[in-house]
């Protein structure tokens, strides 16, 4: 028996171990994405808050390192203070009140935080936010974005349309995202720790994806102009659908 526990726990940490590479691979792609892919994939496998803390790591040093690279940091937070500030509040009522849910039930929330995100992302909505509503906007977005990450680690959807919507130049772009993420990431992992949705054993193991998911990052880099983005992403959507209907009936 003991060489079948052994042999059922190299496959689950070499699943773990893909689902980063994955996740990496989306990031390095699409600029977007890890958590999105990561933490649905991994709760297939494990309960949902141990997939939640297994992120930790990989978000934050991925997200920093991102933002150091973008640069325009006083830009960004100038910018989007108030969609932070917001998010951060928000968040940290979510994950209080939302504690002492079952894995059942964040199984559940995650499945339609995934499909509110396809959903979103599938019809590619063509916005534009004028400049004087560019500040209810952000305020609005912080909210959303802050009850999705609450409840399910999952933030994107949201803050990656408002900044399409914005017209924000590449550089921008890559920048400001980074700095929300950071500046979202932080509170919503220290609430979820304080609260004991995951704890520090899962923290710590976190850093082991830190290699799959740059091995992913820098994959997704090599292939970002060899496929095509609007393919990608379709397959993307794709998957992402699957797995919400598959995380909704387990």
């Amino acid at each position: 028996m003991g060489l079948d526990i052994g042999a059922a726990q190299v496959a689950l940490w070499a699943a773990c171990a893909f689902f980063f590479v994955m996740g990496g691979f989306v990031k390095g792609t699409m600029g977007v994405g890890l958590p999105l892919v990561v933490v649905p994939t991994l709760s297939l496998l494990i309960p949902a808050p141990q997939a939640m803390g297994l992120l930790v790591m990989p978000v934050l040093i991925s997200n920093l390192w991102q933002a150091m690279e973008g640069g325009n940091i006083r830009y960004s937070l100038k910018r989007f203070g108030s969609l932070a500030g917001v998010q951060l509040v928000v968040t940290l009522l979510t994950v209080k009140y939302s504690s002492g849910l079952s894995v059942a039930s964040l199984n559940l929330l995650i499945a339609f935080s995934l499909l509110v995100a396809v959903l979103w992302m599938g019809f590619k909505p063509n916005l534009r936010v004028p400049p004087q509503y560019e500040l209810a906007a952000c305020i609005l977005v912080g909210a959303l974005a802050g009850f999705m990450g609450g409840v399910s680690s999952l933030t994107g959807p949201f803050i990656i349309t408002l900044l399409m919507a914005l017209k924000l130049t590449r550089e921008q772009f890559i920048g400001s995202i980074s700095i929300i993420y950071l500046a979202g990431s932080l509170p919503m992992y220290g609430a979820m720790l304080w609260y004991e949705r995951f704890g520090w054993t899962e923290v710590g193991l976190s850093a082991l994806g830190l290699l799959p998911m740059f091995v992913g990052l820098q994959m997704g880099k090599t292939v970002r102009h060899r496929l095509s983005e609007e393919t990608f992403r379709k397959i993307l959507l794709a998957y992402l659908f699957v797995l919400a209907l598959v995380l909704a009936l387990k």
